[in-house]
């Protein structure tokens, strides 16, 4: 009997020290749980903000692409003014060299006179230079 007893104590021994292991398991796998709790916490305020943020970009994305196809827009409105024009310069150009017309200089105006001829020479330079642009500015096309 002595010896069931001493083998009884001897097991039972072994399993409180068994239990205390456990116990202590149990309390670092509390632990361990407060913290993956704490950590998804986090992790969830973390997508939320990421959702925000990725709200905030989409809106300031759409308003400054809005913003760039109002201006691609006028640009483009503005561009077809400008070519508008140009055709406009040149019809008046074509015109202004069939028909030249001179008109007699005042008196007053002697000394811009005597430069009218650098300046004549420099205006037609520069509508010619107009017609060579607008020329090939065709054959380009």
């Amino acid at each position: 009997m002595a010896v069931l007893m001493a083998l009884t104590l001897g097991y039972c021994v072994i399993l409180n020290r068994r239990l205390a292991r456990l116990h202590a398991d149990r309390e670092a796998l509390k632990l361990m749980v407060g913290d993956l709790i704490a950590a998804t916490t986090l992790a969830n305020q973390a997508i939320k903000e990421l959702k925000s943020t990725a709200v905030e970009a989409d809106i300031t994305l759409s308003s400054r692409l809005e913003e760039a196809e109002r201006f691609g827009i006028e640009l483009a409105n503005h561009v077809n003014a400008g070519a508008a024009m140009m055709q406009r310069i040149v019809r008046l150009t074509n015109v202004a060299r069939q028909h030249p017309v001179l008109a007699p200089v005042p008196a007053a105006d002697q000394e811009d006179a005597l430069n009218a001829p650098k300046q004549n020479n420099k205006v037609r330079a520069a509508l010619e230079q107009l017609s060579t642009r607008v020329s090939n500015r065709g054959v380009a096309a």
